[in-house]
């Protein structure tokens, strides 16, 4: 019989959870393993958002061991992965198979080369989204979906997301704990009927059984001696662990693969000094069964490395899991922050460390560019040291070489510590980043108990820092582009709004997320006389430092042909002459209005701009006609109808750019609804605080493939706008 065994680090608490949280995480755990054996998947998952709302957290995981699933504990939903897609979108992820995912999530089919299919799928009740639900199946599973198979996953979907609605009303919402609960099923071992043991010495073959977490749980003898170790030394035992000549990430990689996609694996591997070895993994819910013997390899035929028999490998197939995720995550990262996150959510749990510290050579001293783990205030102390200083965080960087500390005895025998800078820590990793032979930084991990670095770990952690150096030189690079973009940027744009007798006004600017977040969009609001007021909102085409450019010089031309007296229709073929005349590319549109404050009217003119939106005093919202002519630049000579609106007290006019309510995949007149929508239901408070709630979704997204302007104006009593002033 299998067993299911529940594993939870030491002092992690679970014994004293409160008795409603542990009926809770019980009910769920049925949910799970029952929706297993009805939908015939060998791995379930629960993701509940962490307290921040910026990540998922694995809350439990049925299945597979830990050591498979640490660098997945912690997903920032700013990363593209199936259970972020689902959370985010809200819909059901499926992935059918290995081509599948080189399609879909090529970083993730990078770590998990093997052959599985998944399903990721959001929890939601009463409209939000509490959490997401993970399946896998095995290698053989068909590429599509069965409807039966849909059926029960939106079942287990609504009935977990109920039971994590009912937990959060009754004030017990559902949180991952200091590590998720694994739940793996381990064979009977020493139960095993000695009839069937008699039965299975006498075959000519070795034969042994792994738990799922890979450790040796029954050995023939004669598998003890094809392998050359007795039998109790080798259970208990990983096999890469206790036999030298198995330690390559080759061998260690078959088991994952048969774990993981529950397919039969097999390799053959030499037994220093000259006898070679024929492994055949068959695996099942409880583990695998491991069927070995002699194979007939001549020299020339031999397969994989060779090891002898006293080699020290560096490092095992585990260990490259952590470098391939890791490299394929920071080639997501974008500036210094998301470097300093990522290694925090990926190499600290994965070493056991408890807290990590990036520091970043400028100039003469070494600053904190980020931190996590360690408590408030303490790591100010550390920032701005001089590179003179004798810390281990200067040496590191200095020297190149990376530094151990398994315990404060040992660190402070080396580096006395002043008491005012002590820590609560007990062991430490000073990796220095080095990036194309330039000393960048040094990446402090930190360990709450004294930890010994082994060999593999220490080898790993050195190659990790590399990685983490090449992203931190380019994070730093992109950084400093962005702020001198968004520099440029805010000069091109006017720094407030003038206040307008008769005339309220409010603006937002949101760049883009992807580039150098610096666009064409633009507005303003220009003074013209006593009584009127030009408005002009545009975007030019582009998302680059030409985009920005043109559009300073086309915001400048309007300001110009405006003051002086010109109709907005001229206004807009002058400076349609003026781009033609800079022989560029690009094309620009835009909308420029004359507001006369005294005849509570308006005059418009458009060039191939969205339709703004009216609201009447009234609270009705509509698109008004308007006599749009071409888009500037694309004709040397054209003209600009003429557009009147009127603007009795109380109308708000929206002007906006197409960024606004263009998105991939939605509808246009969609989104335009959705828009006008917000502004019906607007009631007469402060523009600022309308501006905030138009642009609130586009905000809030990670994602913006365009740049956002919007521009508010509002007809007002004189009176009332001096007061206001």
């Amino acid at each position: 019989m299998a067993r299911d065994s529940r594993s939870a680090a030491p002092g992690s608490g679970t014994d004293a959870i409160d008795q409603g949280v542990r009926q809770d995480l019980d009910a769920l755990l049925a949910r799970l393993d029952a929706a297993r054996d009805r939908l015939g998947c060998h791995i379930a998952a629960l993701y509940v958002p962490g307290p921040d709302a910026e990540r998922l957290e694995l809350v439990m995981m049925l299945g597979l061991s830990r050591e498979f699933v640490r660098p997945w504990e912690h997903v920032p939903l700013s990363t593209t992965a199936p259970v972020t897609d689902a959370m985010r979108d809200r819909r059901l992820v499926w992935v059918g198979g290995e081509e599948a995912m080189v399609r879909l999530y090529p970083a993730l089919a990078l770590v998990l080369p093997y052959a599985f299919s998944l399903a990721a799928l959001p929890l939601v009740a009463d409209g939000a989204a509490l959490g997401v639900v993970f399946t896998c199946w095995p290698g053989w599973h068909s590429a599509e979906l069965s409807e039966t198979e849909h059926d029960a996953l939106m079942a287990l979907s609504a009935d977990l997301a109920r039971l994590l609605r009912d937990a959060t009303a009754a004030g017990r919402p559902v949180r991952a704990g200091p590590e998720p609960l694994m739940i793996t099923a381990e064979s009977g071992g020493p139960g095993t009927p000695e009839s069937l043991t008699a039965m299975v010495e006498r075959l000519p073959e070795g034969i042994c059984a792994l738990d799922a977490r890979g450790r040796l749980t029954w050995v023939t003898p004669r598998a003890a001696n094809l392998l050359g170790a007795p039998v109790f030394r080798l259970l208990g035992a990983r096999p890469w662990d206790v036999l030298p000549w198995l330690r390559d990430p080759v061998y260690e990689d078959r088991y994952r693969a048969a774990t993981v996609s529950r397919q039969i694996s097999s390799f053959v591997a030499l037994r220093p000094p000259d006898r070679w070895l024929a492994f055949r993994l068959y695996p099942d819910a409880s583990g695998i069964t491991v069927r070995i013997n002699e194979a007939d390899v001549a020299p020339r035929d031999a397969p994989g490395p060779m090891l002898a028999a006293d080699a020290e490998v560096p490092t095992r197939a585990g260990a490259y899991y952590h470098i391939l995720h890791l490299a394929s995550k920071l080639t997501q990262a974008v500036g210094v922050v998301d470097v300093v996150d990522l290694v925090a959510d990926q190499i600290v749990p994965s070493f056991g460390a408890r807290a990590v510290a990036v520091l970043i050579a400028e100039g003469d001293r070494l600053l904190v560019a980020g931190h996590r783990g360690y408590p408030p205030g303490l790591i100010d102390a550390f920032d701005s040291t001089p590179l003179t200083a004798a810390t281990p965080g200067v040496h590191a960087l200095v020297s190149g070489a990376p530094a151990f500390f398994e315990s404060r005895e040992e660190l402070e025998r080396m580096y006395p510590v002043r008491p005012q800078m002590r820590d609560t820590m007990s062991a430490w990793a000073y990796l220095p980043l080095v990036a194309s032979g330039r000393l960048v930084g040094t990446c402090v991990l930190a360990f709450d108990q004294p930890h010994h670095f082994t060999v593999h770990e220490r080898a790993v952690l050195t190659s990790l820092s590399g990685l983490i150096a090449q992203a931190m030189d380019r994070a730093r690079m992109y950084d400093a582009k962005l702020e001198l973009a968004h520099g440029l940027q805010e000069s091109l744009l006017p720094h407030a709004l003038p206040l307008l007798p008769g005339l309220e006004t409010a603006a937002r600017y949101l760049p883009g997320t992807e580039g150098m977040d610096i666009g064409g969009d633009f507005y303003d609001i220009l003074r013209i006389d006593r009584g009127t007021a030009g408005a002009v909102i545009g975007d030019v085409q582009g998302h680059n430092v030409a985009a920005a450019a043109l559009m300073g010089q086309i915001r400048t031309a309007v300001r110009a042909y405006a003051t002086a007296g010109a109709d907005p229709g001229s206004v807009l073929s002058q400076t349609n002459r003026l781009m033609n005349d800079l022989d560029t590319n690009l094309l620009a549109s835009c909308i420029y209005l004359r507001v006369h404050l005294s005849g509570r009217y308006a005059l418009l003119a458009s060039a191939g701009h969205p339709r703004p939106l009216l609201r009447t005093p009234d609270g009705e919202v509509r698109v008004p006609e308007v006599a749009g002519g071409i888009v500037l630049g694309a004709e040397a000579v054209t003209s600009y109808p003429l557009t009147r609106i009127p603007m009795p007290v109380g109308t708000v006019l929206a002007l906006y750019t197409d960024g606004l309510i263009e998105a991939p995949g939605v509808d246009l007149d969609d989104a335009l609804h959705a828009l006008g929508g917000k502004l019906a239901r607007f009631d007469d408070g402060p523009l600022d605080a309308l501006a905030d709630a138009l642009t609130r979704n586009a905000e809030q997204a990670r994602h913006r493939t365009d740049d956002i302007a919007v521009l508010l104006l509002r007809s007002v009593c004189a009176e009332r706008d001096g007061a206001l002033a």
